[in-house]
């Protein structure tokens, strides 16, 4: 029988259990010390070195910086090869002000190659043809239509922006499908593809703010296997009306074996993927050719219990051979626009 002047020993037991000793090499959760920082601003890298050991979602921020330095580092010892970093983003990034950050890395050669969707194209000319408003998440959809508002979170794009993304992609496409007829039978015959496609509207936009304008200038190719899944799409649905029975053809198959070859041949792989669904496995799967990535930095906030491909966490990849067995990588759970900055700011930007 318990004594009234001691607790069950079952209880002390439960409560009480002794712990292993943490092995030397243990990492103690750090605290961000304003104090520290009395009399002299703080800079990005204070925040990174603050927070790496903060744990939770700090942490994994933390190591996305350590990886993307790591892919920015290396080299290949007989070649001095960089890694080819390939980044891939969702169309809401491009409407979102990362639009900048995307383009500054273009700019300056940070990045390979590029995977987006259809919108994540076409959103960064329209930005150089219309302005891009903050909205709410709330704002009634019923109102926004009547006024020709489009939403997009808590964005807002007016529909004028598209008209005039068509009065302005038209006409490119009318000289892109002549072009191609005037080719047809000779040796330099055109093919048109999605990349080849961005390509030429990188040109013909000549506008610095462009993502795809700096693309163009430093030949860095973009990929979008679903170039038609937006308003892209409506201008070439709506240009076969125009130009029957000629009719423009975009060839996606000559892309996947432009971007697939491109792994294959890199000497090292780097995957920075915002986002999910078909930029995040165009590009693990263009990884998977040459047995891996070597480095892998996902985000999103997408879920892995419903199995779908953009929730799957890196070890998933790792399982079909598209992030290589002691592969580098680290998924960090936060809406991209939080943390992208603070991500550049550390990485890329840090000597800039």
């Amino acid at each position: 029988m318990a004594s009234p002047n001691h607790p069950p020993a079952a209880a002390t037991d439960a409560v009480l259990v002794k712990s292993v000793e943490m092995p030397k090499e243990a990492q103690k959760v750090e605290e961000l010390d304003f104090n520290k920082f009395k009399g002299r601003p703080i800079t990005a890298e204070d925040l990174y070195n603050g927070m790496k050991h903060m744990g939770f979602q700090a942490t994994s921020v933390g190591e996305a910086i350590r990886i993307i330095n790591d892919m920015r580092a290396w080299r290949d010892p007989e070649t001095g090869e960089k890694t080819t970093i390939f980044l891939g983003y969702t169309s809401n990034m491009i409407s979102s002000g990362l639009r900048g950050i995307f383009r500054w890395l273009v700019e300056h050669k940070h990045v390979s190659a590029i995977v987006s969707t259809a919108g994540g194209i076409e959103e960064d000319f329209i930005k150089c043809l219309g302005d891009t408003y903050l909205s709410s998440f709330s704002a009634n959809g019923a109102d926004l239509r009547k006024k020709g508002l489009n939403r997009i979170g808590n964005l807002v794009v007016p529909n004028d922006n598209y008209c005039a993304f068509e009065d302005w992609v038209v006409p490119i496409l009318d000289k892109m499908l002549e072009e191609q007829e005037a080719s047809k039978g000779t040796e330099n015959e055109i093919n048109w593809t999605p990349s080849k496609v961005i390509h030429r509207l990188g040109k013909e936009i000549n506008d610095a703010r462009s993502v795809y304008y700096w693309a163009y200038k430093n030949d860095i190719p973009v990929f979008c296997p679903a170039l038609t899944d937006g308003s892209l799409g409506d201008m070439l649905y709506f240009h076969t009306f125009k130009t029957s029975p000629q009719q423009l053809k975009i060839d996606i198959v000559e892309d996947i074996r432009r971007i697939n070859t491109m792994a294959v041949r890199a000497k090292r792989a780097g995957m920075i993927i915002l986002g999910g669904g078909v930029i995040k496995h165009h590009i693990a799967n263009a990884c998977l050719m040459r047995n891996g990535a070597e480095s892998a930095v996902y985000i999103n906030t997408a879920q892995e219990f419903d199995g779908s491909d953009a929730g799957a966490r890196p070890e998933e990849a790792i399982s079909w051979g598209k992030i290589k067995l002691d592969g580098d990588h680290v998924k960090v759970y936060v809406e991209a626009t939080t943390c992208f900055p603070l991500i550049v700011a550390n990485t890329f930007a840090k000597d800039a």
